[in-house]
């Protein structure tokens, strides 16, 4: 069997049981409900609900939540992924107003924006990025930004315009090693989102630089580790490594559950490599305890200079 047939065969079939110390915590709680009208009202989406994040009842009722920005429908078939599928959307060019206002109402001291590939439109959404970062700059000038940003499909200026806005944290996610991206992710290119990062690495002056990827797809532990040395030479200062979680029986099976003990040692291998914060573990994403992350990594002063 070929690659091509065994990527094949590993879409559609059943979902692999999960271990029973794979446990979420529960989506009630008072802060819950409060930030899922607020999110309602303003007509807002977050990824914790388009990507069915098993984290969203802790990280919600502690206050906190990922925007997603440029609609909920994304112009790529990643096979991981549960947000939708459409090559084209309108704009909405009131969204980052909105946004700014949720924060004031949360109370957001850090807060996390990402979006949906929006490779039909010339700049791949970058202006909406830019937006959200000078309207926040202007209204809650406390408040510190993270952006998780799409490659932009490396149209010209975009991600120049990006970092111009400066934001306190700039991400963009490999999600899984090079070898498995024409099953995992066939519309992207792992040179093209590395490149991503070396160019946010070498920007002056620079945001903290973050990737982050997925484990249990099929990646063998010595493309895991390379793959963090690489990152370690890409000058990127926080890595979040996950455990996969398949959202449905069409989407790309898990091959196998980490357990936390080969989590916990992921995670000494890339500090030792030269990572400054290696946040690892089942239930990690990429905006994980984010406010913390990029707090230690400043009280250390512990960040990659490149």
């Amino acid at each position: 069997m070929d690659k091509q047939e065994r990527r094949k065969h590993r879409m559609g079939e059943p979902r692999r049981g999960k271990p029973a110390w794979l446990t979420m915590a529960s989506r009630t709680g008072k802060d819950y409900f409060e930030l899922r009208k607020l999110f309602a009202d303003h007509s807002l989406n977050t990824i914790c609900e388009e990507a069915r994040c098993p984290n969203i009842g802790e990280c919600w009722n502690a206050r906190t939540a990922t925007f997603l920005i440029l609609g909920h429908a994304c112009t790529r078939k990643c096979t991981f992924c549960d947000v939708g599928y459409a090559w084209t959307g309108e704009v909405d060019r009131d969204e980052p107003r909105r946004l700014v206002e949720a924060v004031a109402e949360i109370g957001l001291s850090h807060v996390v924006i990402t979006s949906v590939d929006r490779d039909d439109l010339d700049d791949g959404g970058a202006a909406q990025f830019v937006d959200c970062v000078q309207r926040l700059r202007s209204m809650a000038p406390d408040t510190k930004v993270e952006l998780l940003i799409p490659d932009f499909r490396g149209k010209p200026g975009a991600l120049a315009s990006v970092l111009e806005s400066a934001p306190d944290i700039l991400a963009h996610n490999l999600e899984t090693v090079a070898s498995l991206y024409p099953g995992v992710r066939p519309r992207s290119d792992f040179g093209g989102s590395l490149a991503v990062l070396e160019q946010i690495g070498a920007s002056r002056p620079r945001p903290l630089v973050k990737t982050g990827i997925m484990v249990g797809l099929g990646e063998t532990v010595e493309e895991v580790d390379s793959l963090m040395a690489t990152v370690a030479a890409a000058a990127v200062d926080i890595l979040t490594i996950g455990q996969y979680l398949q959202p449905s029986p069409r989407h790309h099976r898990v091959e196998r559950f980490w357990e936390p003990e080969e989590f916990e040692a992921l995670a000494r291998r890339g500090r030792r490599l030269g990572i400054p914060w290696v946040e690892a573990g089942p239930f990690v994403r990429s905006s994980y305890h984010a406010a913390d992350q990029a707090a230690a990594l400043k009280d250390s002063g512990a960040t990659a200079t490149g």
